[in-house]
This record gives structure tokens, sequence and C-alpha cells, in this order.
């Protein structure tokens, strides 16, 4: 089994030599999962939060209300 690591997608096991020689021209690094880990990994999925549209503010009382 052959450990890959790549930078935005991850890690996977490659079960053939074929496999791992293919996908270094991709990209991904093969690794030791006993090493520990010289790089700290960043997390690359983080979803950007959503920002809510400005209210718009009423000048004139535009309520439809009747006192």
């Amino acid at each position: 089994m052959i450990y890959l690591r790549h930078p935005d997608h991850g890690t996977k096991v490659a079960t053939m030599e074929m496999e791992a020689i293919y996908d270094e021209g991709n990209g991904w690094v093969r690794y030791n999962p006993g090493e520990p880990c010289v790089e700290p990994a960043e997390p690359t999925n983080v979803m950007q939060r959503r920002k809510r549209p400005a209210r718009t503010q009423v000048t004139d009382d535009d309520s439809g209300r009747t006192d």
C-alpha cells in the first residue's frame, strides 16, 4: 500500500505502483503514516460565511398603520 497526500484533496491510498506514479504526476506526494508531518496542513475547504444584505431604512412613515 502506498500512502499519498495532496494539498487540496487530502490523503489517499494507492494499491498499485502504477497508480501512485500516475497520481504523483497530478500533484500527489508519497508519505509514511508512521512519521510525523513536517508541514502543518492548512485547512483548504473552509466555507466562507455568507453576509446578510443590508437592511433598507424607511425614511417616511409608510408602515400602513392607521392611528
